[in-house]
């Protein structure tokens, strides 16, 4: 057992009491002697286990407790160690914290100042991963229906690597060789203390580029890196990293380590590639293989095409041959359309002929008053000419464009509108005519007297005794002779005497109808 003396640290010459020779000492100086005491004895130890109570202050600083079941020690690392560490310490975590033992003299607690920290087996280490990928994956962030297809042929490429490495110039070298494209490189550190919280800030910044910004958004992203321990990798396990990588809006290749490697970001990124090299022959084509994919698919595609071309040109010949001439198709219906224009023709003519004889029937039964009639007459003759010259005009001028069946209709139609206004016209003269006509006159009650050459009596003076005349009235003619005071009825053969009045002119009849004499 190595003893030390207290006077090998302070000087006792002036601080002693009389009867026992005790140095007298401050709180400070026996704090501080212990301080000593202790990293003298203990400059460099090596001491193994239980990571509890871990807390990151924001100074930088790590405060921490390792205990096993008989003891625990205060343990402390400054922030320039913090940032060295390999891993980021989680409760319950075995490890093996090197440094030294120290003081704190505020309270009278010992504790180790931590320069190093291992993990205390390569087992706990895996335990504590596979209770993290249990954690996560009942979560669903492991969920194959969330993974998403790789695009074909991506414009921009985003890559999350450390900048100093050799993975990115592989990735490059690999991408010029198989398919030029745009990369944009985001860097971060992959290794040591808030490397986690970098890569998946990066993970976040690739996704929340704009389609429409100055800068283009990444079609599929790759988050590569070397390979190395499973401490090395720890970083691609932190929660932070696995969460960024599953919800990443943006196709992402997990491409950490080598064949044999594998972290948490594998199982929540949409592909893993064993390298970073395969991870850039996951993402583009081989640019000669698809030009001669492309090449080979024009070809066929021209190929198939012709062929389609020669059957139906083939098939069409067939079938012309099948099919009579156009102007064969065409000729009955123009024959057709002859012989229906010239029986148009006589059916019009025919009409219009019918209308005039009715028009000449009913002039020749109107004997008065002559001047209408005459005017009436000359409209009609007038009416008449001009319809038959616009119908003329009419078929001369539908003959040039009659091609088909379908035409004859149309003028059919129209012709029989132009008769339907020609024969009401007619309809409308005729009855302009009838209205004139004296028979009218008869039906009111009045009589028509003509002498015996057929000419109307319009006067009495005109007449002479014995003279025979004849009386028509509405409903039929009479036979009668002028005698003096004596009217001769042919028809009931009775002489009826009439009695001049005092006037000088003719009495009434015994009937009560008044005398035209």
């Amino acid at each position: 057992m190595r003893i030390i003396m207290a006077d090998q640290f302070f000087d006792t010459s002036e601080r002693t009491s009389g009867s026992d020779n005790l140095v007298e000492l401050t709180v400070g100086e026996v704090s501080q002697a212990v301080k000593r005491t202790l990293e003298g004895a203990f400059g460099h130890v090596r001491v193994r286990g239980e990571v509890g109570r871990p807390n990151y202050h924001g100074s930088g600083h790590l405060y921490f407790t390792l205990k096993d079941p008989d003891a625990a020690i205060d343990a402390v690392a400054w922030r320039g160690t913090v940032n060295k560490l390999p891993l980021r310490l989680e409760e319950g975590m075995e490890v093996i914290a090197i440094g030294r033992i120290s003081s704190y003299p505020k309270n009278s607690r010992y504790q180790i100042v931590v320069e190093a920290i291992e993990l205390a087996g390569e087992g706990a280490l895996l335990k504590m991963l596979e209770e993290r990928r249990k954690k996560l994956d009942a979560e669903g962030l492991f969920d194959p229906a969330r993974k998403r297809e790789l695009p074909f042929l991506p414009v921009v490429i985003g890559v999350i690597t450390s900048p100093t490495g050799a993975v990115f110039r592989d990735i490059l070298n690999r991408l010029e060789d198989r398919f030029p494209s745009h990369v944009l490189m985001w860097p971060v550190p992959v290794q040591g203390d808030g490397a986690a919280v970098k890569i998946a800030a990066a993970i976040d910044g690739f996704n929340a580029f704009s389609t429409k910004g100055v800068v283009p958004k990444p079609d599929v992203l790759i988050v590569a890196r070397g390979g190395g321990s499973l401490e090395d990798l720890w970083q691609f396990n932190e929660e932070v990293v696995v969460r960024a990588a599953a919800a990443s809006g943006i196709p992402l290749i997990s491409a950490v380590g080598h064949e044999t490697d594998t972290t948490l970001i594998d199982f929540a990124s949409d592909h893993r590639a064993s390298t970073p090299t395969a991870a850039a022959e996951l993402v583009v084509p081989v640019r000669n293989e698809l030009l001669a994919r492309v090449l080979d698919d024009e070809r066929r595609l021209v190929e198939g095409v012709g062929r389609y071309l020669e059957d139906r040109r083939i098939r069409l010949a067939g079938v012309l041959r099948g099919l009579p001439r156009p102007a064969d198709l065409l000729e009955t219906a123009m024959q057709s359309l002859d012989f229906g224009g010239e029986r148009l023709v006589a059916v019009m003519t025919r009409q219009i002929e019918r209308a005039a004889s009715r028009f000449e029937t009913a002039k020749a039964s109107t004997r008065n008053p002559r001047d209408i009639l005459e005017l009436k007459s000359r409209d009609i003759a007038q009416l008449s000419g001009h319809l038959t010259t616009n119908l003329q005009a009419l078929l001369r001028d539908r003959s040039t464009h009659l091609r088909a069946l379908s035409v004859i209709g149309r003028m059919s139609g129209a012709i029989e509108r132009s008769i339907g206004t020609a024969e009401t016209a007619l309809q409308s003269v005729t009855l302009l005519l009838n209205g004139l006509s004296y028979e009218r006159v008869l039906e009111r009650g009045f009589a028509l007297v003509r002498a015996d050459d057929g000419r109307a009596v319009i006067k009495a003076q005109t007449t002479k005794p014995g003279q025979n005349i004849s009386i028509q009235f509405s409903d039929g003619e009479v036979g009668a002779k002028i005698r003096a005071g004596t009217l001769l009825m042919k028809s009931s053969g009775k002489k009826v005497k009439e009695k001049p009045n005092k006037k000088g002119t003719v009495s009434k009849n015994p009937s009560g109808q008044g005398s035209l004499f």
